[in-house]
């Protein structure tokens, strides 16, 4: 059997186009949402069976469309394009917590002002626009511990007490 460049392209493009499919469900389910419910609250602009087709690879979506997809679930675009899995792994090896933004929200007092507007910062840094929960590194630790008044060590538990801490 030959395998010729065109069809190695075009198992390259099915292979890529299925990789954004995946990415395109990750993020609607971060944002907690059906595809009927992306229909809906777009104004139909994003048909649930099409979006299905591209969440499953079988359809490409333009540059333009998904654009206004990222748009819609206010995201930057590149976050809905493969190739952050790498960085993601990375990312978890000098995990320190995981918070959970909506308990944070919940919180009131100068300790949780503070630390709102620390994550904020952080999710603008890494453009970790999912909303509901944010992966700090250890070193942001430090500055969560110097934010809630704890040792760094302590850190830690200070966001579990909290019920920030997601395990």
């Amino acid at each position: 059997m030959m395998i010729t460049m065109e069809s190695h392209d075009d198992e390259a493009a099915l292979s890529y186009g299925r990789a954004v499919g995946e990415r395109l469900r990750l993020i609607r389910r971060q944002k907690h949402l059906s595809l009927q419910e992306v229909e809906a609250d777009s104004d139909q602009e994003f048909k649930a069976s099409v979006l299905g087709a591209y969440e499953r690879g079988e359809r490409a979506i333009s540059v333009p469309r998904l654009a206004r997809l990222a748009a819609f679930y206010k995201v930057p675009v590149n976050q809905l394009l493969p190739g952050g899995d790498e960085d993601a792994e990375r990312e978890a090896e000098k995990l320190g917590a995981k918070i959970d933004l909506t308990a944070l929200e919940n919180l009131s007092g100068n300790e949780s002002v503070m630390l709102a507007r620390y994550m904020r910062m952080i999710q603008v840094q890494r453009q970790d626009f999912n909303g509901r929960v944010l992966t700090i590194r250890r070193d942001d630790m430090r500055a969560v511990a110097a934010i809630l008044g704890v040792p760094y060590d302590s850190a830690g538990e200070k966001l579990t007490e909290l019920g920030l801490r997601i395990p």
